[in-house]
């Protein structure tokens, strides 16, 4: 039996949910199944087209209503989250999935919409085969901790300041 690690993608920069994404696309071309959930998202973008084509081996769900990005939570991201979560909890114990990605995760316990102590409970708690990936900003210290592999991502330049805007099928 494959052994499953905890990996995180943190840090200010631009990259986190792509090298989550690119880690699905190639579990899922070794055949193995994998379970996305996207905390706080709720828009669909260009990669949501591309999963659909792996559907038979990705499944991506988004339990959001929006980008939160300078603003505080609305009262439906308040209750949007912990709802997911439940549902992700019976997901990872169910053993169905080989990797569970946790998209944005990080920003949901951040702004106080999941507990860090329930994440922590849930990573103790997976399958020992079960590969779990956490992205967002704002890695929680005890998340850092119990991780086997935590990538920082550093912008160093980003052409979004010089003005220009997400660009569909790059940025969305």
């Amino acid at each position: 039996m494959r052994k499953g690690y905890i990996q995180v993608y943190t840090g200010n920069s631009k990259g986190k949910t792509t090298a989550a994404l690119g880690l699905a696309l190639r579990a899922a071309g070794a055949g193995l199944k994998v379970f996305i959930a996207q905390f706080i998202k709720k828009r669909r973008c260009s990669e949501h087209k591309a999963l659909d084509r792996f559907k038979d081996l990705i499944t991506i769900k988004q339990y959001g209503t929006g980008f939160l990005k300078g603003k505080r939570p609305a009262k439906s991201e308040i209750e949007a989250a912990p709802k997911g979560f439940e549902e992700v909890k019976n997901i990872i114990s169910s053993k169905t999935y080989d990797m569970v990605v946790l998209d944005e995760i990080n920003v949901a316990i951040h702004h106080k919409l999941l507990n860090v102590e329930d994440i922590v409970d849930l990573l103790n708690s997976r399958p020992p085969n079960t590969e779990i990936v956490l992205t967002g900003r704002y890695a929680d210290e005890k998340i850092i901790e119990m991780a086997d592999l935590v990538t920082e991502m550093k912008e160093i330049k980003h052409y979004y300041k010089k003005g220009v805007k997400a660009r569909r099928g790059i940025e969305h």
